[in-house]
């Protein structure tokens, strides 16, 4: 028996599965503890360095439109949506992370639909939703990241648009440190091989992927998508909070966090890998 520790290794499809949905539930507790404030009850926070959709409208107008927010945590950007008149849906791999928007919703008094499901294989009709959207959820934790893209194209409409924020790829390049050690680069940028924390039997507990921007916009633009924009959030004046690798000295030198927009196309067919699965 080996003891537990870090590599970069490949996974396969369950393996990273079962590492996602154990980490989130047993983590949810200590996560919401830690970031809870800072996401709030109902809000949408897009990153750490604190940009938020009602400053920035990202999604668009959202009244009267459905909405899935994937990876939705404890589900406080949902919220937020419905008390703009969304008729928004959260989804989450993670029972500890709902039991949190469960207790969220309680509190709030502001309540939306939750759905415990993998990103991978969403149980929603072709075209049920306006909006998808995620602020660093799912994406960067499934393996096949570009069929993802394929499962939002069909979900949404004609027209719709597709939101999500992930750790901006250039930090992987740097050590998950927010300071001095953080600065120097020691990875390379172009390999993709998984990030794993594995326990003392070797079992994955945590599995993290990298792909470069290049790689997210021909996962987009395979999928069907025309991208729109891409935000990176410059690390505002006076926000001092640390948060894992952000970091006020890290924020101010380079990006922590890319922001995708992109629309399937009015007269668009369906997507290279759409199912046809129906909830």
């Amino acid at each position: 028996m080996s003891d537990a520790g870090v590599t970069r290794r490949h996974v396969t499809s369950a393996e990273n599965r079962r590492a996602s949905r154990g980490w989130w539930d047993a983590d949810a507790d200590a996560y919401q503890a830690e970031h809870g404030d800072f996401l709030g009850d109902v809000d949408f926070v897009w990153c750490p360095e604190g940009l938020r959709e009602a400053d920035a409208r990202l999604l668009g107008e959202v009244t009267g439109r459905r909405v899935l927010e994937i990876g939705c945590g404890a589900a406080a950007s949902a919220r937020w949506l419905a008390t703009q008149g969304a008729h928004a849906v959260a989804a989450d791999l993670s029972a500890g992370m709902l039991r949190h928007a469960r207790q969220a919703a309680a509190r709030s008094g502001v309540h939306v639909p939750l759905v415990q499901c993998d990103a991978l294989a969403l149980p929603f009709t072709t075209g049920q939703f306006d909006t998808v959207c995620t602020a660093f959820g799912a994406v960067p934790f499934v393996e096949d990241s570009a069929r993802m893209m394929c499962e939002v194209f069909r979900v949404l409409r004609p027209g719709g648009r597709w939101v999500f924020a992930v750790t901006h790829p250039m930090r992987w390049i740097f050590l998950d440190d927010p300071g001095e050690g953080g600065l120097v680069a020691t990875h390379s940028y172009f390999d993709r091989t998984p990030y794993v924390e594995y326990d003392e039997t070797g079992a994955a507990t945590y599995v993290e992927h990298h792909r470069t921007l290049g790689d997210r916009i021909r996962e987009l633009v395979a999928a069907g998508f025309v991208l729109t924009d891409l935000v990176e959030p410059e690390w505002p004046e006076g926000h001092v909070q640390i948060w894992g690798q952000w970091s006020p000295l890290r924020g101010r030198i380079f990006p922590g966090t890319a922001i995708f927009v992109a629309e399937k196309p009015v007269s668009s067919g369906p997507s290279p890998d759409a199912g046809s699965r129906v909830a």
